[in-house]
This record gives structure tokens, C-alpha cells and sequence, in this order.
């Protein structure tokens, strides 16, 4: 995949992470994109690691857009985790 796809799928698995887990978050556009993009990274790593399949394979692929999303869940929770504890 290209450059153009991973920030695509990362704006994409970032915002359906976040509509996913509603809150307030100290980010934009460029914050939710690098999000979806960890999480992709980590997703298709958990998935490889956990069920050893190759869950990255393509743009079209489900596989690779449900891996995104529930690692860009995970990279938000650790995200808000993080940013929680510098606001106070």
C-alpha cells in the first residue's frame, strides 16, 4: 500500500475509534490520522503475533481496515491515558 492509503485508512480507523469511544480529546485532523495509522501498525502486529495471520493486505481488504480499527482503539485509550495525566 502507498502513502496516500495508510493516511487514508488512518484518518478512517481514527475517526471510527473515536466515534467508537466518545470524549473529549485535545487533537485534530493530524492527531486522529497518526492514531489510526499506530493503530493499523499495531493492529496488523497483534494480529500477526496473536492469531498469526497477515492481517495487513490491501486497502480493500476487511481484514486489514478491522485490524486498524481496534488498534487505533487501543493507541486511544493509551493516548487519553497519557494526555489525562498531563492536564492535571
Amino acid at each position: 500500500m502507498g502513502i496516500i492509503a495508510w493516511i487514508l485508512i488512518g484518518l478512517f480507523a481514527g475517526l471510527i475509534a473515536k466515534a467508537l469511544m466518545p470524549g473529549k480529546d485535545p487533537g485534530g485532523c493530524i492527531i486522529t490520522i497518526i492514531i489510526g495509522i499506530v493503530g493499523g501498525l499495531l493492529g496488523g502486529w497483534l494480529g500477526k503475533v496473536i492469531f498469526g495471520v497477515d492481517s495487513i493486505d490491501g486497502f480493500f481488504s476487511l481484514s486489514t481496515w478491522i485490524a486498524a480499527i481496534i488498534g487505533s482503539v487501543i493507541v486511544l485509550l493509551i493516548y487519553r491515558m497519557v494526555a489525562g495525566r498531563r492536564a492535571h
